[in-house]
């Protein structure tokens, strides 16, 4: 892979890059960075973990004029999640250039708000078709001096039912913007639609690089006994982080719900869920503090959460690639992965499509229960929140000075800090848990004492 210094890009943007550790290219970033910043239009097949968010995001950044304070890009997602991350790499990335105002607009906030951000206008919007449509239709947003639109994940937008949205919003946009398409399938329905919405793109596609041959996969035969199985690995692996996939968010709930019977500390993330509440399952899950998370594809798709340890197929996907898809979130990275399996009566014949597809020769196992369990769903860490965050000044140091200041407890001890609007997760060691939750209920930050809670 090549470097970043390699590219037609200003210098404050390579010196950028060198400060977050993005030092060679994905062959995602190498193939669209230089048609992006060319001007085509593109429709890339790259999937979650590709690098495909810092490719459109290095090529849009480096085209936008900070002088001109109106929205000049507008990257659409099929999820609130997707586009929370998108903006936070996207803020990241525009570190080298002074005053780029990013916008997030989703649903789960208030219009009012948001209408009053844009009141103030913004260099680029990230968002989700319903609420962007919606802020468009009532003239709260103007894109009329749009350069770019990005739909990323396009092929899940479409599975979620978005194409009207947007079509919809398609009507608003100037001629002749830039479009850049990206998807994690080139199924015959993305084809059709983005021969609507691009002009004479770039078809660029490279290979996954998950390889099959670092992610042991394991094919069990199930029927009503999914529940105890997957039970039966959770509890006889000592992994650290677990994706459970289901097909509906009826059986997430179901199997989250038996999960926790079971003794398996589990939570679910899918469609049903209200925005405060997916957020603090995401941050539990990303954070360490839970290591099973049951999801839907669509609700799983772009969080970013790294390699996992391991992939537990409850239900089998419908098409050969999503299970790729699947997998290939555990192995990354030259990591070695786990994924299992379940097979019901009559889905045999996915099996044989998945061996055809990757050139395996996989077989279906009977499953054999362990007697030995390890029967330790604990986590090495615990979370704790204080109802402050964003919107009250409260930065991650001021946090972690309160807790590691006056002989307090280790820096070492601190995890993850995520930082909300209104609200501050904080990953503690389990085993200083209590100290720190004692820590912040007596201490002042910011001159003021702050409700905290255990999650």
């Amino acid at each position: 892979m090549n470097s970043f210094e390699t590219l037609s890009i200003s210098k404050g943007m390579v010196e950028n890059l060198n400060n977050l550790e993005y030092k060679q290219m994905t062959p995602i970033q190498e193939k669209s960075i230089p048609i992006i910043i060319e001007g085509r239009d593109i429709i890339a097949k790259a999937k979650t973990g590709s690098g495909k968010t810092a490719a459109f995001g290095i090529g849009i950044l480096e085209k936008l004029n900070v002088k001109k304070f109106r929205v000049q890009s507008l990257v659409l997602c099929p999820t609130r999640e997707l586009a929370e991350q998108v903006t936070a790499e996207l803020r990241k990335l525009a570190r080298f250039k002074h005053n780029i105002k990013i916008l997030k607009l989703t649903g789960g906030i208030p219009l009012y708000k948001q209408e009053g951000s844009l009141f103030h206008e913004a260099h680029i919007v990230v968002g989700t078709p319903g609420r962007i449509l919606k802020l468009l239709e009532r003239g709260s947003l103007n894109l009329d001096h749009l350069k770019n639109l990005v739909l990323d994940e396009a092929d899940r937008m479409l599975d979620m039912g978005f194409s009207d949205e947007i079509n919809a919003i398609l009507d608003f946009l100037p001629q002749n913007i830039q479009t850049l398409c990206f998807s994690a399938t080139f199924a015959s329905d993305i084809k059709l639609f983005t021969k609507k919405v691009l002009n004479d793109p770039v078809d660029i596609e490279v290979e996954s690089t998950h390889t099959s041959s670092i992610i042991e996969q394991k094919f069990y035969f199930a029927s009503k006994d999914r529940v105890e199985k997957t039970v039966d690995i959770i509890k006889n692996h000592n992994f650290d982080s677990i994706i459970v996939f289901c097909n509906t968010k009826e059986t997430c709930k179901s199997v989250v719900k038996e999960l926790n019977k079971s003794g398996v500390n589990a939570l679910t993330i899918h469609g049903d869920l209200e925005q405060k509440d997916r957020n603090e399952v995401l941050v539990l899950f990303s954070n360490g503090s839970s290591r099973v998370l049951v999801a839907t594809d669509v609700a799983a798709r772009g969080l970013d959460i790294g390699s996992l340890s391991a992939v537990i197929n409850y239900d089998m996907p419908f098409e050969t690639e999503t299970y790729v898809h699947r997998i290939g979130r555990t192995g990354r990275a030259g990591k070695s992965g786990n994924a299992f399996s379940f097979i019901t009566s009559g889905e045999e014949f996915r099996l044989d499509a998945i061996n055809e597809y990757m050139n395996l020769n996989h077989k279906c196992e009977e499953f054999i229960y362990k007697l030995d369990k390890l029967d330790d769903s604990s986590t090495p860490w615990v979370t704790i929140s204080i109802n402050g965050g964003r919107k009250n000044k409260i930065s991650p140091g001021d946090i972690l000075g309160a807790l590691t200041s006056n002989n307090g407890i280790a820096g070492s001890d601190v995890g993850k800090i995520d930082r909300q609007d209104y609200i501050t997760f904080v990953a503690i060691k389990r085993e200083v848990s209590q100290e720190a939750f004692n820590i912040l209920s007596n201490e002042t930050i910011k001159g003021k004492r702050f409700k905290v809670i255990f999650h």
